[in-house]
Formats: C-alpha cells, sequence, structure tokens
C-alpha cells in the first residue's frame, strides 16, 4: 500500500513537471529542445500519409457503398467482430423486379421477353459489382484500415512517449540551470547541482533512446507507400476488369435488342442495330437530315414497304442520293444488307414506305439496306 502511494506521488509530481514545462514553452518563458530538420520531415511526411490515407479510405467506402446506412451497419458488424450479411445489389435488385414483372405482363410478349432479357443482364451486372466490392475491400480497403489502426497507432504511442521524454530533458535543464545559478550564490548548493546533472544525463539517454525507435518507425512509411502502391494496382486492376464486364454484358444486351427490335416495336423492317461504340456514337453521330424520297411509280412493286427488299431490283432515283462516311464497320446480317467498312465512302438513298432508320447503300455495283446510325451524310 505505501509503495503504490509513493508510486502515485512519484507519477502526480512526473506530471506536474511536465504541464509546468509546456506551459512556460507555451508562453515563452522555457527553452524547448528541438528536433532535427530530417527528424521533423519524417513527422510532417507521418502526418501527410496519415491524413490522406484516411480520405482514400472514406471517399473509396463511398464509391463501393453509397448508402450511409449499409456502411454504418458494416461498421457496427466489423467493431462487434462478427460477418457482415450478405446485402443484394442494386441491380440484382432491378433484376429481380423486372422478372416478376415480365411474369405479370407475360413472358410471350414483346415487352415481357425484353423485361426478361434485360433483367438478366442487370442480374450479372449486379454480380460483377458485388465480385468487384469484395476484391476491393481486400486488396485495397483492408491495407489501409491495417495502417491507420496498426502502424499508424504504434506511431503515434511512440510519439507521445518522444513528446514526454522531451518534456523531461528540458524541465531537467531548466532544474540545473537553477541549481547552477544559485550555486554562484551559495556553496551549500553544489549537491543540488550534482542531483540535476544525473538526472539530466539519464532523461537525456531515455529521450535519445526514444528519438531513435520513432525515427525508425517514420521511416517505415516508406515502406508502408510502396505497399499501398501495390494494393492501388490491385484495385484499379479489379476496378478495370469489372467495368470491362460490364461493357461487355451491355453489348450483349444491345446486339440481343437490336436484333429482335423489329419483333419488340412491331414492325417486322426496323432492324437497325446500334453502333459498337455507344459512347463514341453518341458523342460524334450528327443529326440526319431528311432525305428526300422517291414518289411511289404506278406499276412499279413497292419492295421495301412489303418487308422484301431485292438489291437487284432496286434502281437509284434521279434525284436525292447523297454520299456518306462509313463510322463503323457493320456486318450484313442477310443477303438484304450492305457490308461497310469503316472510313469508306458510299452513295445512299431512300425509297418509299422504307424504315428511317436504314437507308439503299450503294458501292461499285454492290448495294443493300445500310443501318443510318454508321453513317456520316455528307452534303
Amino acid at each position: 500500500m505505501e509503495f503504490n502511494v509513493k508510486k502515485l506521488a512519484s507519477d502526480a509530481g512526473v506530471f506536474f513537471s511536465r504541464a509546468m514545462q509546456f506551459t512556460e514553452e507555451k508562453l515563452g518563458q522555457a527553452e524547448k529542445t528541438e528536433l532535427d530538420a530530417h527528424f521533423e520531415n519524417l513527422l510532417a511526411r507521418a502526418d501527410c500519409t496519415k491524413n490522406w490515407t484516411e480520405k482514400i479510405l472514406r471517399q473509396t467506402e463511398v464509391l463501393l457503398q453509397p448508402n450511409p446506412s449499409a456502411r454504418v451497419e458494416e461498421f457496427l458488424y466489423e467493431k462487434l467482430d462478427r460477418k457482415v450479411p450478405s446485402r443484394v445489389t442494386n441491380g440484382e435488385l432491378l433484376a429481380q423486379y423486372m422478372t416478376e414483372a415480365a411474369n405479370d405482363f407475360g413472358p410471350g410478349t414483346p415487352y415481357g421477353k425484353t423485361l426478361i432479357k434485360v433483367g438478366e443482364t442487370q442480374r450479372r451486372l449486379g454480380a460483377a459489382e458485388r465480385e468487384f466490392i469484395h476484391s476491393a475491400s481486400i486488396n485495397f480497403l483492408t491495407p489501409l484500415r491495417n495502417f491507420l489502426e496498426g502502424d499508424w497507432r504504434t506511431i503515434s504511442k511512440e510519439r507521445r512517449i518522444l513528446q514526454n521524454r522531451r518534456l523531461d530533458l528540458d524541465a531537467c535543464k531548466a532544474r540545473l540551470k537553477k541549481a547552477k545559478a544559485a550555486e554562484a550564490k551559495a556553496a551549500l548548493w553544489s549537491d543540488e547541482v550534482e542531483k540535476a546533472e544525473h538526472e539530466l544525463r539519464l532523461t537525456q539517454t531515455e529521450f535519445d533512446r526514444q528519438a531513435e525507435v520513432t525515427r525508425l518507425l517514420l521511416e517505415g512509411i516508406s515502406s508502408t507507400h510502396v505497399n499501398h502502391l501495390r494494393c492501388l494496382h490491385e484495385f484499379v486492376e479489379s476496378q478495370t476488369n469489372y467495368y470491362a464486364q460490364c461493357y461487355q454484358f451491355m453489348l450483349d444486351l444491345q446486339k440481343q435488342l437490336g436484333r429482335f427490335s423489329g419483333t419488340f416495336v412491331g414492325n417486322a423492317d426496323s432492324t437497325s442495330p446500334a453502333p459498337s461504340s455507344p459512347a463514341v456514337a453518341a458523342a460524334t453521330l450528327p443529326a440526319v437530315p431528311t432525305i428526300p424520297v422517291v414518289p411511289t411509280i404506278v406499276g412499279v412493286p413497292n419492295t421495301v414497304a412489303e418487308g422484301v427488299l431485292n438489291p437487284n431490283e432496286v434502281k437509284p432515283p434521279a434525284s436525292g442520293t447523297r454520299k456518306a462516311r462509313v463510322l463503323y464497320d457493320y456486318e450484313a446480317a442477310d443477303s438484304t444488307e450492305l457490308a461497310l467498312l469503316a472510313d469508306e465512302m458510299i452513295t445512299v438513298y431512300s425509297l418509299p414506305g422504307m424504315d428511317p432508320d436504314w437507308l439503299i447503300g450503294e458501292r461499285g455495283n454492290q448495294k443493300g439496306k445500310v443501318p443510318v446510325t454508321y453513317l456520316e451524310l455528307l452534303s
């Protein structure tokens, strides 16, 4: 009991001494031991690493899970050391709704068939998103959290110890200075000077030892950067794979909808496919000007309106033809269509009753239907 009381009194005295030293330093009434420039740079670099790691971690969490309530729930499960329950992604939920709607509307109807196809693609997108979130959490978020909750806490602890050692050292320097000033007035204070010098040597040794420990930890920030760089590459790779999967899924869906668009809209001729690069097409596709429609000639069968096109029977009109530049490669679906190569020039024109999404294209002695979305019409 007596030992505990003495220890508490000693600890209280040390705390009071540090508090006095810290206060006097802030008031400019005491000298402060300064760390060397290299050490200060290491401290600044460590603080910068910690601050930016926190920001990157938090924003990546928002990117992977935009719902704040879901993030809070995952945080609580993590703190309770319990497994986070599996959560349906938005894409998978949308797929479920589309499938149920198709069953209600009739899976054999055009709308129901389309809902099923789009719903299946949404399910695949949702599964890809789930895989991406899982990969990013393991390969990117977890290493960042481990640094903040492990290495950084150790660094912070050792920095606090170093700060206390520095305050003890400066307090000893102040006491030695006072003892020497008193010694100059009376020889009776010589014992106090010797005691102060002994304490100064001890605190200087402890400070130097702690400074070396802290320096080694701070220099380890460089290896932290290397580790985070590797994790960043893995994050980019998983993100690239995710978006590549999404793009491929949407291309497949686009081809399916384009191939059966005539069934969906109730027009047997409306089979205009979408461009192979939707983003580029949206940015570069010009407005399609109106092409004069050749009037129907009595006695000539309107083969386009009837849904049957024989290229050999199609005659170009006397006027109304135009030049067009092909934007993308196009593979003809059947003998009534004309295959296209990007950047080639062809002659195009329309016929009575023809679907507005299509034109007749001619290249030399070859002719056939071509989709308007693949063309840049020239004046």
